[in-house]
């Protein structure tokens, strides 16, 4: 029989041996649970006995957003965005810049930068940075479609607000070699950024600083 919203669960999840769990279904909700980054199995049994306490309703709304997410979720055909549609919102707001985009390695970078307000152009999600330590190479980034846009679009500068770690770095230099020909103009973020920084932790006020104290690109090679 299912546990009634509002049963309190006898477990103690601080004390319980995960490895004898009372029921096998238990076991592979909290195996399932698990394998979610940063969900270690005493969390993942916290919230499988957190979810038996819901009414069926809830659990069945539950499970259904994320079918419905994995379903139906696309890819901006312009930028590649996460969105409904095929072409995303911020793509598709005409109060947008078209003609300035913002170059970011993942969708938590592109978010981290909506949240600071201090930018009004597009962006061109690359899907990671170069790392042959991990054999990722630009042909598994989206480096043609980024060209490919700068090359049929008015567009009048591209920032680099990648990463400032060695592989951020390598890749913002691949991107300008690829774009200088098209004569836009390239620039990157202000080191508000440290050194050594991935964006998604940066502060929005110093996120939003180093877009707005943006400089040209052909400086920090300069500096290097």
């Amino acid at each position: 029989m299912p546990i009634q919203n509002g049963t309190q669960c006898i477990v103690d999840c601080r004390t319980f041996d995960l490895m004898n769990l009372p029921s096998r279904l238990i076991e592979e909700a909290v195996d399932q649970m698990a394998t979610l980054p940063g969900i270690g199995r005493k969390t993942a049994l916290r919230l499988v006995l957190n979810m038996l306490k819901r009414s069926p309703e809830e659990v069945e709304r539950f499970a259904r957003s994320f079918v419905n997410l994995k379903e139906n979720i696309k890819e901006c055909q312009d930028c590649h965005n996460l969105s409904d549609t095929e072409i995303c919102a911020i793509c598709s707001d005409p109060r947008r810049d078209g003609s300035f985009i913002c170059v970011v390695e993942n969708i938590r970078d592109l978010m981290a930068i909506e949240f600071t307000e201090q930018f009004r152009g597009v962006y061109h999600v690359l899907g990671g940075i170069i790392s042959p330590m991990d054999g990722i190479g630009p042909a598994d980034l989206h480096v043609d479609s980024l060209v490919q846009r700068v090359s049929t679009n008015e567009v009048k500068e591209v920032v680099f607000a990648l990463s400032t770690t060695m592989e951020g770095e390598t890749t913002s230099f691949y991107l300008y070699k690829k774009l200088n020909p098209s004569g836009v103009q390239v620039s990157s973020i202000a080191r508000g950024v440290a050194i050594g920084d991935e964006l998604q932790y940066t502060d929005e006020v110093t996120l939003g600083r180093s877009i707005m104290q943006r400089q040209p690109y052909e400086n920090s090679l300069n500096r290097s």
